[in-house]
C-alpha cells in the first residue's frame, strides 16, 4: 500500500462515520448520533494529527520545504475543521438536529476541498518525495497513536 493509497482510503473512513453521525440525527436519536459523532471527530482529529504530527514533519524535512507551502495551507485548514468540531459539539448535547446539519453542510465543503487537494496534488507531492521509506512510513502510519 502506498502512503497516499492509506491516506485517501482514511479519509473515506472518516466520510463514512460523518455520514452515521448524521443518519442518527436524521433520526432524532441523539444519543447514538453523539457516539458516532465522537468516533467520526475523533478519526479525523487522528488523521490531522497523523499529518501535522510525522506525514507533514517528514515531507517537509525530505523535500526542504520547511513550514512552507502546501502543509502550511493544510495546516489552517485543519484549524478551520477544528473550529466547527467546537460548534457541533454544542448542536449535539442541545439536540438540535437543523443546526448540526447546517454546520455539517459546511463541514463537508470544507473537507471535500481539503481532502480533494490533499489527495490530487499533496500526498502525490509526499508520494515521489518519500518514495524510498514508503513501507515504513504506512506501517507508522498503521499504528499512529497505538
Amino acid at each position: 500500500m502506498t502512503i497516499k493509497d492509506f491516506m485517501t482510503h482514511h479519509h473515506r473512513d472518516c466520510d463514512q462515520l460523518l455520514a452515521a453521525a448524521e443518519e442518527a440525527v436524521d433520526k432524532k436519536d441523539f444519543e447514538d448520533a453523539q457516539e458516532k459523532y465522537n468516533k467520526f471527530k475523533d478519526e479525523t482529529l487522528k488523521h490531522f494529527d497523523m499529518e501535522e504530527g510525522y506525514l507533514f514533519p517528514t515531507f517537509e524535512e525530505k523535500s526542504g520545504m520547511g513550514g512552507h507551502g502546501p502543509t502550511q495551507v493544510m495546516r489552517m485548514e485543519h484549524e478551520q475543521v477544528r473550529m466547527l468540531f467546537s460548534k457541533l459539539d454544542e448542536t449535539i448535547a442541545q439536540k438540535d438536529g437543523d443546526r448540526f446539519f447546517g454546520l455539517t453542510e459546511s463541514l463537508m465543503i470544507l473537507l471535500q476541498q481539503h481532502n480533494a487537494k490533499e489527495e490530487q496534488m499533496l500526498y502525490t507531492m509526499m508520494q515521489s518525495v518519500l518514495s524510498e521509506q514508503n513501507d515504513e512510513i504506512v506501517d507508522k502510519l498503521m499504528n499512529y497513536g497505538k
